[in-house]
């Protein structure tokens, strides 16, 4: 397989399947992935709440028909049909009482709506179906016959991960969502990119761990950081990819802080480029998964192609994808890796607050006494900071990103944690 036509060929295969949470056609999706990329699947089973989540059932579509004086007037043979997790139901009903449960796009008449909300809320679900606003505004008055048929059983999560082992066991995280059923771009298009990507990756050698992880919106992160997550080698840093099959300009968003090496060297990267982008803080472009790694401590920044008219709707499928932009976003990403892997990383042997001026570290800056010296220099003054810094700085920490940050010429930044090195204190990698 060529390369360019990785990242389009998953979309093929998989846009039109019926990718909710916990369905047959998620884990048909799966085993496909399996074949690009050696994927280890982590499943977890709950019959009670997590932190207040519930797995929803596992929900697999028979058939959703809509009938009036005897004739079908529709049919669900698109998974954006039937509003996920659907109660099955067989009756007669008024027009009234049918326009309670149909669903459609106020942004076009021609839409049909992504309804999405149950997934999350299995506790508490009914029957429905989404429709073009044109199909609702037609209903005549009378009754109206209504079935959905659908197979459950015990609930379940698949996450998919596939680590890329480098020199060194910790590294960087890429993720993406694989739900969102009969999509192609929301994020079917990330998942693309991220297996195109990963799978380029395998055949170099790396200097950090680089692994791709596909989850459930929210919930697969949620149970892979407290089912999965401490079990591995740690994350440094992560970065979101979603969305990124259409011509709409990339997005870059900052992780919380801002700091991060990874979307660092992401920005780095687009400003050599000819790619148009745009950047933003934290959750000010899109929302998603960031917020459950940022609370386990890992940096997330997401890259997007995010808003586009499409969205949430099934004119999401492959005639917006642009398969020259996918293979743009998939060469921007692997620069980026590469770029990261000739950065120097810092790795803390300590925690609290050492007497640095001690005979036995000898590491501290002297900024001087104002009543009794003459002012430090500006550089001086840096370093003390940096100083200052060393206790409040994460496990790991990019020294490129570090003396960007603070101002300094990396050597000599450099050349002072080596003498933390020295003091057994911290490693440079």
């Amino acid at each position: 397989m060529k390369m360019p036509q990785l990242a389009y060929s998953v979309i093929e295969k998989l846009w039109r399947l019926n990718r909710i949470f916990c369905s047959s056609d998620y884990d048909a999706s799966l085993e496909i992935l399996k074949k690009y990329l050696p994927f280890k699947i982590h499943e977890y089973r709950s019959n009670v709440p997590h932190k207040g989540w519930e797995i929803p059932p596992k929900w697999d579509l028979v058939k959703g028909i809509i009938r009036f004086e005897g004739k079908t007037i529709y049919e669900v043979d698109h998974p954006l049909k039937i509003i996920g997790l659907s109660r099955t139901v067989k009756d007669s009903v008024s027009r009234d009482e049918l326009r309670k449960h149909l669903f459609y796009d106020r942004r076009d008449p021609n839409n049909i709506p992504y309804h999405f909300r149950q997934h999350y809320r299995p506790w508490d679900r009914d029957w429905g179906f989404c429709v073009p606003q044109n199909f609702y505004d037609s209903l005549q008055e009378g009754q109206y016959e209504v079935e959905i048929d659908a197979k459950e059983s015990e609930g379940y999560l698949k996450v998919a991960e596939y680590v890329k082992e480098g020199q060194y066991p910790f590294g960087f995280a890429f993720v993406a969502h694989l739900d969102h059923p009969g999509m192609a771009n929301d994020d079917l298009a990330g998942v693309a990119v991220g297996v195109d990507l990963l799978h380029r990756l395998s055949q170099i050698e790396t200097k950090f761990t680089y692994r791709l992880v596909l989850v459930q919106e929210i919930l697969g992160s949620v149970f892979y950081f407290d089912k999965t997550y401490s079990k591995g080698p740690p994350i440094i840093e992560s970065c979101f990819l979603e969305m990124l099959g259409t011509k709409t300009p990339l997005a870059l968003q900052y992780s919380r802080l801002g700091k991060s090496c990874l979307e660092h060297t992401l920005e780095q990267v687009l400003k050599k480029s000819s790619l148009n982008y745009r950047t933003g803080p934290f959750r000010s472009v899109i929302c998603n998964d960031e917020v459950v790694w940022e609370s386990f401590q890992i940096p997330m920044c997401s890259l997007s192609r995010y808003p586009y008219p499409e969205y949430h709707s099934d004119k999401d499928n492959p005639s917006i994808i642009d398969r020259q932009i996918l293979e743009e976003t998939v060469e921007l990403l692997y620069q980026t890796v590469l770029e990261l892997d000739k950065k120097i990383m810092m790795e803390k042997h300590f925690e609290g607050v050492y007497s640095l001026a001690h005979p036995n570290y000898n590491l501290y800056i002297d900024p001087g006494q104002p009543a009794f010296s003459a002012l430090p220099s500006e550089s001086t003054m840096k370093l003390r900071s940096l100083m200052d810094e060393m206790p409040l700085l994460p496990q790991f920490t990019c020294v490129n990103t570090l003396a960007d940050q603070i101002q300094l010429p990396f050597e000599e930044v450099y050349n002072y944690l080596q003498l933390w090195k020295d003091k057994g204190l911290i490693s440079l990698t």
